[in-house]
């Protein structure tokens, strides 16, 4: 999740409803300036006995954050408490329960990517051998319960905490036992954003699939692949799903802002703090009348954290945000920016994507998205036939953008290599998560404390 790290000071005080659509517009590239930002996150744990560090004991997640400095990452301060770095490389944060994040910086290639990735994890481990702790690529944590926990001391946080079984009976495990890997790309006008944002919008599932990496849960399977997955399906429908409005004709940045303004708020950040503002109106902010601010309007810092409190399968602030895949070791976390890059970022690529889902019902659309998390690949689409029967097809599209790109390391090679932790599911047939439950019924005969010799960084 998002770390603010300015004070709110000077910040442009919004004034009318084009400043909201402003914001979006703001985010337009020509192509040669559209980068990759690439976001992961991963479970931290102790080597002794698998526990979940909490942010204040002795080898704990602040000692971490500090043996990170040595880098060159520089601490990023919520009160008196480190909450984040920065740095050259983005940002480090801290989830909820203490899941380490990597914001990565904007990029011109994968290559460059995958070079930030390794160099995070380089570093974190090398912490993490002097504290002895250790780094979990999953989507979900497999065997802690929500009380066994900790968390982290980030306001944002604690009014999250407090709202979410208001609206839904997932929300705790989603800030608590889940880990994701995002992928944030540019667009080069309102036309451009629609159809990309429509592309990855339907072709969200396949991600979910290809990446599905969540199958256990309170140290058992859960009878699901992304259990992550399911977890936003009742996390609070206001803020989250497949926003069939997408897909309407003249969708564009006004009525993503209208979207955006029905989405109740969570907090407003003021001096330093957080401010409680679960459940009302940014609509009432922008007449003055937000209850937890009487007589404020809102700024355009305040509409940027709000853009950032909505929770849809693709969400649109000034780049458009993939958000549908597990988290999962370095390949893959290359891997899924190299999808959605090769998909979007080459015009003909993008034509040929959607042409492959510019057919489907939204109702289909939606069939797959529910169905997804439980079958994987094996996910119904339009025309009776199932996710897999597509998924060689797009990795191909992918590919030939990535080829158009040309975009070459020191070597010469191009950037399709980075497709090849999804070539090889779609060539197996199995997601990863079906891997591990293999793994878990055979090879380790139900033990599922195997999973951290295996899965971690």
């Amino acid at each position: 999740m998002s770390t603010r790290t300015d004070t709110g000071e000077d910040d442009p005080i919004i004034t009318g409803r084009d400043q909201l659509i402003a914001a979006f517009a703001r985010g337009e590239k020509p192509p040669e300036r559209w980068r990759i930002g690439t976001e992961h996150e991963k479970f931290v744990y102790a080597r002794s006995d698998h526990h979940a560090p909490s942010y204040d004991e002795e080898k704990g997640i602040y000692a971490l954050l500090m043996g990170l400095k040595r880098f060159g990452w520089k601490e990023v301060y919520e009160g008196d408490k480190v909450i984040a770095l920065s740095g050259s490389d983005g940002t480090v944060s801290l989830e909820p329960a203490g899941q380490l994040e990597l914001s990565g910086a904007p990029l011109e290639n994968l290559h460059q990517t995958c070079a930030e990735t390794g160099r995070h994890l380089k570093q974190v481990k090398a912490v993490g051998e002097e504290l002895d702790i250790s780094f979990l690529g999953l989507g979900m944590w497999p065997d802690k319960s929500r009380e066994e926990l900790p968390i982290m001391p980030k306001g944002r946080y604690g009014i999250m905490l407090r709202h979410m079984p208001r609206v839904g009976s997932l929300g705790l495990d989603m800030m608590l036992r889940t880990c994701t890997i995002q992928t944030n790309l540019d667009y080069g006008s309102e036309a451009d954003m629609a159809q990309k944002f429509r592309v990855s919008l339907a072709l969200q599932p396949l991600a979910t699939a290809l990446f599905a990496n969540s199958p256990f849960t309170d140290g058992k399977p859960n009878g699901f692949l992304s259990f992550r997955s399911h977890i936003w399906s009742d996390t609070d429908p206001a803020r989250t799903g497949m926003l069939p409005f997408v897909f309407e004709d003249g969708f564009g940045y006004e009525r993503y802002a209208d979207y955006a303004l029905d989405v109740p708020m969570y907090f407003v950040y003021r001096d330093g703090k957080y401010i409680d503002a679960a459940g009302q109106s940014f609509r009432d902010f922008l007449k003055g009348e937000l209850p937890a601010l009487p007589g404020e309007l809102p700024t355009e810092g305040d509409w940027n954290d709000h853009l950032s409190t909505a929770f849809p399968e693709v969400r649109l602030k000034s780049f458009l945000e993939m958000r549908g895949a597990d988290g999962g070791p370095w390949g893959r976390i290359c891997a899924l920016p190299a999808l959605w890059v090769g998909l979007l970022y080459d015009n003909s690529a993008l034509d040929a994507a959607w042409d492959v889902v510019k057919g489907w019902s939204m109702e289909e659309r939606q069939i797959l998205r529910d169905s997804v998390p439980k079958l994987g690949l094996d996910a119904p689409i339009a025309g009776g036939r199932k996710l897999r029967d597509i998924a060689a097809e797009v990795l191909d599209i992918a590919q030939a953008g990535l080829t158009a790109r040309n975009r070459l390391d020191a070597s010469g090679n191009n950037e399709t290599g980075y497709l090849s932790a999804l070539h090889e599911v779609v060539a197996r047939g199995k997601t990863p998560a079906e891997i591990l439950l293999d793994r878990y019924h055979n090879e380790w005969g139900g033990d599922l404390s195997r999973i951290y010799a295996e899965e971690s960084f």
